[in-house]
């Protein structure tokens, strides 16, 4: 393998792939609205609303696109995390009254 051939394989990474461009566009543009995002999810990507946060997460780790737009992904960042912390520091209660076993 040549220096050359190797770096063309770099190069894609560095940019931002057209689906991962549309993810980020219609976050921006999604962003300050209400509404069922799940339907508008499947419509614009068809792909389920999970699938589709797991794609959009490992979007926002990717480092092409925080060069493409980095306001946005931070945000986005911020926001994911901001849920997962939430959501590890939820407890579940046992009740000590509960004898079903």
């Amino acid at each position: 393998m040549s220096a050359n051939t190797g770096a063309a394989r770099l190069a894609p990474a560095d940019e931002l792939d057209p689906f991962s461009r549309r993810v980020l566009e219609f976050e921006d543009a999604w962003a300050g609205r209400t509404g069922a995002k799940a339907s508008a999810i499947r419509a614009e990507f068809d792909v389920a609303p999970a699938r589709y946060y797991q794609l959009l997460s490992a979007i926002l780790d990717s480092p092409a696109a925080l060069r493409h737009d980095p306001l946005l992904v931070r945000r986005l960042q911020r926001v994911r995390d901001a849920r997962a912390a939430a959501r590890a520091s939820r407890t579940f209660r046992i009740d000590p009254q509960d004898t079903t076993d």
